[in-house]
């Protein structure tokens, strides 16, 4: 009999993974509760049913969970502002609730290892939320993971150890780089979630998860046996977690509300405190960190990352609409640009190959500086790149832009996620003959017009030179082969 199962978060790091696997599985029958059905690729939307709408929307949380038998938890709000903590709380309340209202019978919720006493607030929160959610046994099922540090291609924590490791050969590290943790492969972690649908079980269930016990330092020192690298540490016990978070937003992708959270996480220990994984699950054995590692490397060699940390963003930059707010723009800058002859499809490839290790194709110096600016700032910066080099995909993060709207061969709207005092966007309008680029800003406050008239200099000579780039471009192309 077929099943039917509910995954929220899907358009997220885990989630995305998730819904891939149980895609393959013809006793399930998916529902995705997204913000943003855009998000959601052409092909998988004709094999899932999408509810349009989140936990804080009550009538589209009860039209998605209705006739659902399981439903799986994979939300929340690493990264996000202050109010984070209730924002969790009433969510993960939210959710329970309509849960129990629409007859669920199931929930399956992956949270973080750690104990209340000695947990950062971030770690707090996953450990409430789960609380939250497990409150109700006597009329809800649920079934609760919890997992440390996740290793895969485009997960935070790989990202940020494998870019430490290639780019300084010696570092000088906090104490924190000794506390003991159990890491876990995102595949294992697939496979536990996956798995959970199955399991005969009575009552609620804590499920501890991860692979051999080891420290920050001997992650780094892992890593770097893997990568084929010599890599010295220097421990100190003076560096701050403050002081920590700098660090590892100048050389990570992360930005620093995030590196933040990570860097508290850090400070405590997050190890296994059950064996209900090798009791309820015998016929997975979790990976080891270095084959961890090793397969994350392969998946990035191959372009192959299916997902990355800043897939979903918490706050304002979440699940963004493709014309959110784009109306309102007061000033625009736009250039016209002849396609030379060239097809349409060569100017796209051209366009979409925009950022990350190819640059911006016109005062790439430049572009680094301001990156440089925004991450001390707190904003992105260049350094979170792109998941795929040759590819993109709605929600997709571009450097500091998000990619807000893609039309094959036809639009690109990226909005920008750089710290500005005010909204903005860079859009790509491939009509038959020309190429028609428009910067749109909506400013906020006389700061927000300051900015526009002090940059608009710049802007004359970077968006002037940027369309007749992207055309040379595209002209070197070579042929797209079968």
């Amino acid at each position: 009999m077929t099943r039917k199962v509910l995954i929220t978060g899907s358009t997220g790091y885990i989630g995305r993974r998730l819904k891939d696997l149980l895609l393959h599985r013809s006793d399930l029958d998916l529902r995705l509760l997204v913000r943003n059905k855009s998000k959601v690729r052409g092909s998988v939307l004709q094999k899932v049913t999408v509810v349009e709408g989140d936990t804080f929307n009550q009538a589209s949380l009860l039209e998605a969970l209705q006739g659902i038998d399981t439903a799986y938890y994979l939300i929340h709000s690493m990264g996000s502002d202050s109010d984070f903590e209730e924002r969790d709380r009433v969510s993960a309340g939210n959710f329970r609730d309509a849960c129990i209202e629409a007859g669920v019978k199931r929930v399956i919720y992956l949270g973080g290892l750690g104990v209340k006493e000695t947990a950062s607030a971030h770690l707090l929160s996953r450990i409430e939320t789960g609380e939250i959610l497990s409150a109700r046994p006597d009329l809800l099922q649920t079934i609760w993971f919890r997992a440390g540090i996740i290793i895969g291609s485009g997960s935070a924590s790989f990202e940020i150890v494998r870019n430490l490791v290639q780019k300084l050969p010696m570092m000088i590290t906090p104490k924190w780089v000794n506390t003991r943790t159990q890491p876990i492969a995102i595949n294992d972690v697939l496979d536990y979630l996956a798995d959970a649908i199955d399991i005969a079980l009575t009552g609620d269930l804590i499920v501890d998860i991860g692979t051999e016990t080891i420290t920050f330092r001997g992650m780094m020192k892992a890593t770097a046996k893997v990568m084929k690298l010599k890599r010295v540490l220097f421990p100190v016990p003076v560096l701050s977690p403050k002081l920590s978070s700098y660090w590892l937003i100048l050389f990570t992708p992360v930005p620093f509300q995030m590196a933040r959270a990570l860097v508290e996480g850090l400070k405590s220990e997050t190890v296994v405190l059950n064996d209900h994984a090798r009791t309820y699950f015998p016929r997975i054995t979790p990976m080891t960190f270095e084959a961890s590692i090793q397969s994350a490397l392969e998946e990035m060699e191959h372009h192959h990352v299916l997902s990355r940390w800043s897939d979903s963003s918490a706050g304002d930059v979440t699940d963004l609409r493709n014309q959110d707010g784009i109306s309102n723009a007061i000033y625009r800058h736009r250039r016209v640009f002849s396609l030379d002859g060239l097809p349409r499809e060569r100017i796209f490839r051209s366009i979409c190959s925009l950022g990350g290790e190819t640059g911006w194709f016109v005062l790439n110096r430049l572009w680094q500086i301001r990156g440089l600016i925004d991450k001390l700032a707190g904003g992105y910066g260049l350094n979170r790149g792109r998941r795929d080099s040759r590819h993109l995909r709605v929600g997709d993060a571009l450097d500091f832009w998000k990619v807000a709207d893609l039309q094959e061969n036809r639009r690109l709207l990226l909005v920008a996620q750089m710290k500005l005092p005010g909204k903005a966007w860079l859009e790509f309008d491939i009509q038959p003959d020309q190429l028609i680029q428009t910067a749109h800003f909506h400013p906020r406050g006389i700061l927000g017009r300051l900015y526009w008239i002090t940059m608009l200099p710049v802007h004359q000579i970077i968006f002037g030179k940027l369309g007749k780039r992207i055309i040379r471009y595209a002209a070197e192309l070579p042929p797209v082969t079968d």
